[in-house]
């Protein structure tokens, strides 16, 4: 299992003004769901960070992304390390796999693979 990238979730309830704040830092949409927006860097697009209102499946918003190369391998990892499931591994309709998992000081970390 390899990990691809990593992107921080900033909770927004602002989230126009939140993407044009990161705007003038330098990055650009790259992705919009209408309650996620993705972010990155034009010059190192695996430099990203994505802007959510709230996650539009789950119970929670998480803290972070973890993309890996194979997400059935982390989510096995994760239940045999006793880790808590927030949310359970399914496809969502946008195109990924994904699951929600809590990390050991509680942040919520989404970790998802693309189909």
């Amino acid at each position: 299992m390899a990990v691809r990238r990593v992107v921080p979730n900033i909770r927004s309830g602002a989230a126009q003004e939140s993407r044009e704040f990161y705007g003038l830092l330098g990055f650009e949409e790259v992705m919009d769901h209408g309650w996620i927006t993705t972010l990155a860097s034009p010059s190192s697009p695996a430099a990203q960070i994505s802007v959510m209102t709230s996650d539009k499946t789950a119970p929670v918003t998480p803290d972070m992304s973890v993309e890996v190369d194979d997400v059935d391998a982390a989510h096995a990892v994760m239940l045999a390390s006793g880790a808590e499931i927030v949310h359970p591994l399914q496809d969502e309709e946008w195109g990924v796999r994904r699951f929600f998992v809590r990390d050991p000081d509680g942040r919520v970390v989404n970790v998802l693979g693309h189909r």
